[in-house]
């Protein structure tokens, strides 16, 4: 065991009310403003336009429209009848997506190895986009699961008609249960972190702690904001020590200790 980690562990405590972190992947772990998200959305409505036939002054406001009813582009496109391949989709819409300004970042990945809980990816995407993102980061080692699009629709390739397996995502109910059993945890010790409100209420239902990403403020269902994610030994120091059990003293303290350690931790290699 290194410095860095034998530190960690020194300071670590038992009383964590978390067993376990869920995280969102994109515009969570990486900055929405990097330009990933809005290549995205062009590549869905190139999607549309060039796969579907629809006209493309109607392309935008189409996406919007089936993200809200039906939680994603491809959802809502087998409901309405289209024969659309999830491979397919996947393989348009991410890619070409622009990799490429996405950098690693050391110092989340400090923050990450610091936390002695399991850690999982909660995502919507494909396996294949959550891998080459998480490549990107320097955080392909930090995580222990990836539960993904073909993780909670692990049918929809063997349907013999569209709507035998109709897509689940978040924040759907059965896309929540599903990865919560995916995953084996207790929901009332697990912190889920997203961006997205609808999501992190819905995880709020399923009984999940909460921590919206990218927000000032907290929405309805968060137990938690954090403007961006790097501040959330902060944001949340009961992940390291349990707020219940330590005197706000010590709290202070702790998160002091927290901060120096992750700080002054060396570039560590993937």
């Amino acid at each position: 065991m290194d410095h860095y980690s034998k530190s960690l562990r020194d300071i670590s405590s038992s009383s964590s009310p978390y067993d376990c972190l869920l995280f969102d992947l994109d515009d969570t772990l990486y900055s929405s403003t990097i330009g990933i998200a809005a290549a995205c959305k062009r590549n869905i409505e190139d999607f549309l336009v060039e796969k579907c036939g629809f006209a493309k002054d109607k392309a935008s406001s189409l996406r919007i429209e089936l993200f809200r009813t039906y939680g994603s582009t491809l959802a809502g496109l087998r409901a309405l009848g289209y024969n659309i391949e999830a491979d397919d989709y996947h393989s348009f819409v991410h890619g070409r997506l622009p990799y490429e300004v996405i950098k690693a970042d050391i110092q989340l990945r400090n923050i990450l190895r610091s936390i002695n809980q399991r850690k999982l990816i909660f995502t919507n995407s494909d396996r294949k986009h959550a891998i080459k993102v998480l490549e990107r980061l320097g955080l392909q080692d930090c995580f222990d699961q990836i539960i993904c699009f073909e993780t909670i629709n692990p049918n929809l390739s063997k349907s013999s008609r569209l709507n035998e397996f109709p897509v689940v995502l978040k924040p759907s109910m059965d896309a929540m249960r599903i990865a919560l059993t995916v995953a084996d945890v207790d929901p009332r010790r697990t912190l889920f972190l997203d961006d997205n409100d609808r999501n992190i209420a819905a995880g709020k239902a399923m009984g999940l702690q909460t921590a919206l990403v990218g927000k000032p403020f907290k929405s309805k269902g968060a137990d938690y904001a954090l403007e961006n994610i790097h501040i959330l030994n902060q944001a949340i120091p009961e992940i390291w020590f349990g707020g219940a059990d330590v005197g706000d003293h010590k709290l202070i303290r702790t998160r002091g200790e927290i901060n120096s350690i992750i700080a002054a931790a060396p570039p560590v290699g993937a």
